[in-house]
């Protein structure tokens, strides 16, 4: 009886203690209610957020305060999850773009970053970067970096899949995080939008154009200063639609991505025709093109580079040259070392400080 006692006495004391640990850890645990959560995307309230002269549109321009016309030259930056991850995401990194002359940064956010590093994590990065400008006096667009058929879902790689229920959620996101922050100058909604020759499906222009015209409206519930830009099909090249149905939006602006390969010599006739009539009647932005130069062919691309900033800034045509970046291309980078350039770099960077004839 007294060996059952002890047993029983032993028993009740470990459950005791049992019970005080499981309720101890429960109070040290902290539950998540997801019922009070916030809503991602509260505006950060930033003391600079008027910093910068706010950038809107007039007619066919993009301009100052003032009403001066404002030629934006740039360029575009790697991912900021790829560059946090690799080390180099810091004001130092913004300070070399701010050395090659950049006015306007463009800062790609791939779907699949953004979901990894939750929207909450990767707004931490953007508010960063666009405090480092603000600094520095270099305006940002954000880019949405997919490729591909929104409409069908269907993208050219796994990195750029995405939805349009997450596409729209992204700009809610950021339209109410950064709305009345004049250095975020741009919101380019979607990266390259084609068909790959019909492997990605079909979308005409007049769904691409109703998709877009939804994302302004939704942005505009939340911000309407910055100012939505708009691609073309053909991985955002071809505005020729625009001659008989241009967005039913004001105050926005059209994107291309003159690249050399998108067509032969004589280029000139050729990007007329395609984009560049365009700037008749509304601002127009090259947010991405590039090269690198090659033992074959380096002398055709020397005269592309030079070519295509005569014909872009002569049109009134802002740009943005990509990527300031040695593993993506055409690289403007050898290495993270020295930040040597490419002879790519090189170019861009006497470009920006309109130094090419």
């Amino acid at each position: 009886m007294r060996t059952l006692t002890g047993t029983v006495a032993v028993s009740l004391a470990l459950l005791c203690g049992s019970t005080a640990a499981i309720a101890q850890t429960a109070q040290d645990k902290k539950v998540y209610h997801w019922w009070n959560a916030p809503f991602v995307g509260e505006p950060p309230k930033s003391p600079n957020a008027k910093k910068l002269p706010l950038i809107s549109v007039r007619g066919n321009k993009f301009v100052d305060p003032q009403g001066n016309p404002v030629l934006f030259r740039g360029l575009g930056i790697s991912d900021p999850e790829k560059l946090e991850s690799q080390g180099h995401w810091n004001k130092e990194h913004f300070i070399k773009i701010k050395q090659m002359g950049a006015l306007l940064v463009r800062i790609p956010v791939h779907p699949i970053a953004w979901r990894e590093k939750t929207p909450a994590g990767y707004l931490a990065l953007l508010d960063q970067a666009v405090e480092w400008c603000t600094d520095l006096g270099m305006y940002v667009v954000l880019d949405w970096h997919s490729i591909g058929n929104l409409k069908a879902g269907l993208f050219q790689d796994s990195m750029y899949d995405t939805s349009l229920a997450e596409t729209s959620a992204f700009w809610r996101t950021i339209a109410r995080h950064f709305a009345g922050n004049n250095t975020v100058a741009f919101y380019e909604l979607f990266n390259e939008p084609t068909l790959f020759n019909g492997q990605l499906g079909r979308m005409s222009w007049d769904e691409w154009k109703r998709i877009n015209e939804d994302l302004i409206a939704l942005i505009r519930a939340y911000d309407r200063e910055t100012i939505p830009l708009v691609a073309g099909l053909d991985w955002a090249y071809d505005l020729s639609p625009l001659r008989i149905n241009p967005i039913e939006a004001e105050r926005i602006g059209y994107v291309t991505h003159p690249y050399l390969h998108k067509r032969t010599k004589p280029w000139e006739p050729k990007w007329e025709e395609d984009f560049g009539f365009a700037a008749d009647r509304f601002p127009v932005l090259a947010t991405e093109f590039g090269f690198t130069l090659r033992k074959e062919g380096s002398d055709v691309t020397r005269e592309y580079g030079k070519a295509i900033i005569k014909y872009l800034e002569g049109r009134g045509i802002g740009w943005v040259a990509w990527v300031f970046d040695p593993d993506w291309g055409p690289p403007m980078l050898r290495s993270w070392d020295t930040y040597a350039l490419t002879e790519s770099g090189e170019f861009f960077k006497q470009a920006m400080q309109g130094k090419v004839e």
